[in-house]
């Protein structure tokens, strides 16, 4: 359809109508703006629609076969958005319809971590949750933020926040950084561990240990600043193709 097509046929509406559109397009950008992960990314239709994005899709299809996945790319690629989209899916219970990957059907409990309490405010924070003074814009819904908790000595960080999942429980996230060391780390049982760039060895280790009786997911999305480190070098070892990514696995396989 041109744009004089379009115009002559908002023409014929009527003002009851007009407004009844004007009233369907601010609703559908309030939601672009406030819907959550649903709404902003990977959508079934459109020039933007997921097929488009292949390295994704396999990431997170393949969080139904192994528990420790590393999406290692470069800067501005759309890691964190990967990480933060996965993140909302196990929070709020909401899954796309093409989704293959891991699906929790119960509330959630999981830790959020970057390199610092700064950058995980700026990075991960703001994927989930939003610019400070402008929460409930991120990848998580405004309707489903039910708490959000302060950091004490970052500015505007969150240390949790408590997420209405879809079954009517509480999901938890805790945001968490590298640089308060492994006893921060240590605690209570978790479904997952996003964790955006490197982490230091004992604190991997430690999230390990906190998914292992939830047969829990551990998601690494990551730039190799540091070049071939152990970390990377082991995942580059045990790591699995695209093509024996898309045989028929089974769960056991995966044990």
């Amino acid at each position: 359809m041109s744009i004089q097509q379009a115009a002559l046929d908002l023409s014929k509406l009527s003002p009851t109508e007009k407004r009844k559109l004007i009233k369907a397009l601010e609703k559908r950008e309030e939601l672009s703006m406030t819907g959550g992960h649903l709404f902003r990314y990977f959508p079934n239709e459109g020039p933007l629609r997921w097929e488009k994005y292949p390295k994704h899709i396999d990431f997170f299809k393949s969080g139904k076969f192994f528990r420790e996945r590393l999406f290692m790319a470069g800067n501005r690629v759309g890691k964190s958005v990967a990480g933060g989209y996965e993140t909302a899916c196990h929070a709020t219970g909401d899954y796309p319809d093409w989704w293959e990957g891991r699906v929790f059907d119960v509330p959630t409990d999981g830790w959020v971590a970057g390199d610092t309490g700064q950058t995980t405010r700026d990075i991960i924070q703001r994927e989930l949750v939003g610019p400070p003074g402008q929460e409930g814009t991120g990848l998580i819904a405004k309707d489903r933020i039910l708490s959000l908790k302060a950091r004490p000595g970052i500015p505007n960080a969150v240390d949790s926040m408590e997420v209405r999942h879809k079954s009517g429980g509480i999901s938890r996230i805790g945001f968490k950084s590298y640089d308060q060391k492994r006893r921060s780390f240590q605690g209570t049982a978790k479904h997952y561990v996003w964790m955006d760039e490197e982490p230091p060895a004992e604190v991997y280790g430690e999230s390990i240990i906190r998914t292992m009786t939830t047969n829990g997911l551990i998601y690494v999305t990551a730039t190799p600043l540091q070049g071939l480190t152990e970390f990377i070098q082991d995942f580059m070892d045990d790591s699995v193709s695209e093509t024996e990514t898309d045989k028929e696995l089974t769960e056991e396989d995966a044990l």
